[in-house]
């Protein structure tokens, strides 16, 4: 990394470094006050966005797992014992109620009682329990995270590994066979293949091999990071191709600018993990052409748009708050890999549209997103089945851990 230069601001990035210890607090306190299902176990399945909670609701494997890596991650950061409580609780219901004991893998759904509804075996909702189940690891310790993240990586390269032309077909029958509906939500082509699947089949292998060096977890991740390079990532735009065929034809043609910002900084992560400096810094440079081709969309306001469509030139144009966090980590890896302050000013400007826009005051937590006119995006949900504190928490995480590696002497 780059190291911060005499023009830099210290004050600037110290302050950084406390507006993000204290809206990570916020969030965690959110999650811990107002998600926990005392009725039923484990945490409500959703909340609309003024905060009334549908007891019945069903519940996602991805919103627990993803709350597992939080509080997870959390605690590596405060060594609060509230978040190191709200982690375990996560890791008990997850055991309990979505991990399939007799044909493996994790359930795509449970009920409100925490019993079965769709027991289907997406590999994205797998992928995101190994991320959340070796953070735990991680903060505990405990052995039987670390060997259900293993089972679940057995799982994937059993099932879901192309050996033929590489990458990771989408979802499964409970049992191991291929569906024909594949895919991750409605809003989702019915390919093969996605780039999403794969980001987070990645960032899951990166984590896992933290704790568990395995040759076999090394060559996955090693074989995602280069799949990614020679497949996903056009290199000749910047931009990822988002659908695929099983031989890897893309088939749609958007640009979604939050993936973009996103994958340049979780590749480097996976390559850093390897700690092939070669490769290494083929990864660097691609981050930065992400960086840039990302950073060409911005708006004056700080914010990206949701997606383009490049078949018309048609932009959809509501801003959603996964997006900027993951702007904030985006940009501010690229400040460290270059020293630029424009990248430094591009992470708090995406910071400061969150605040002006997707921050809840009020009520707590981020609003899912808002319109072009800035009003909010009231019938989405503050707790759902995508809607989790994962994103902006983790946002959090890693601006604390940069400012402050920036921060200290060489």
């Amino acid at each position: 990394m780059v190291p911060v230069s005499k023009t830099s601001s210290a004050s600037q990035l110290s302050a950084y470094k406390q507006e993000m210890a204290a809206e990570l607090e916020r969030i965690l306190g959110f999650w811990a006050e107002h998600t926990l299902d005392h009725r039923h176990g484990g945490f409500v399945g959703q909340m609309d966005n003024v905060g009334n909670v549908n007891p019945e609701a069903p519940k996602g494997g991805i919103l627990n797992a993803r709350i597992l890596w939080t509080f997870s991650a959390a605690f590596r950061e405060t060594g609060h014992k509230t978040h190191l409580e709200i982690a375990t609780r996560a890791f008990d219901y997850l055991t309990t109620s979505f991990l399939d004991t007799v044909h493996g893998g994790i359930y795509w759904m449970v009920d409100a009682q925490g019993q079965p509804l769709n027991t289907r075996k997406q590999i994205y909702a797998l992928a995101f329990t190994i991320y959340g189940m070796s953070e735990y690891y991680r903060a505990t310790q405990h052995p039987q995270a670390l060997e259900i993240s293993q089972a679940l990586f057995r799982w994937i390269e059993q099932y879901s590994f192309d050996p033929e032309q590489g990458g990771y077909l989408e979802a499964f029958s409970r049992e191991g066979e291929l569906l024909e509906d594949l895919r991750l939500s409605e809003k989702d082509r019915n390919d093969p293949k996605t780039m999403n699947t794969h980001l987070h089949i990645l960032e899951a292998y990166a984590n896992l091999y933290r704790i568990w060096p395995d040759p076999g977890l090394e060559r996955q991740l090693r074989g995602l990071i280069e799949v990614f390079l020679a497949r996903i990532i056009d290199l000749s735009t910047g931009h990822l191709h988002l659908f695929f065929t099983r031989d890897w034809t893309s088939t749609a043609n958007l640009v979604s600018y939050g993936h973009d910002i996103e994958a340049s900084w979780l590749l480097q992560e996976a390559a850093e993990v390897l700690g092939d400096e070669a490769l290494l810094a083929q990864v660097k440079e691609v981050a930065l052409t992400m960086a840039h081709a990302t950073a060409e969309a911005l708006l004056p306001d700080g914010s990206l748009y949701h997606e383009l469509n490049l078949d018309g030139n048609h932009c959809d144009k509501h801003r959603e708050w996964w997006v900027s966090a993951e702007a904030m980590v985006g940009f501010f890896n690229a400040y460290q890999l270059t020293g630029s302050e424009e990248f430094l000013h591009r992470s708090l400007n995406s910071w400061k549209f969150a605040q002006t826009h997707l921050l809840d005051l009020e009520r707590g937590e981020w609003h899912w997103g808002v319109h072009d006119d800035y009003t909010l995006m009231r019938k989405e949900d503050k707790v759902g089945f995508w809607k989790c504190p994962y994103h902006n928490a983790r946002a959090c995480l890693e601006i604390i851990h940069r400012c402050r590696k920036a921060l200290t002497p060489s």
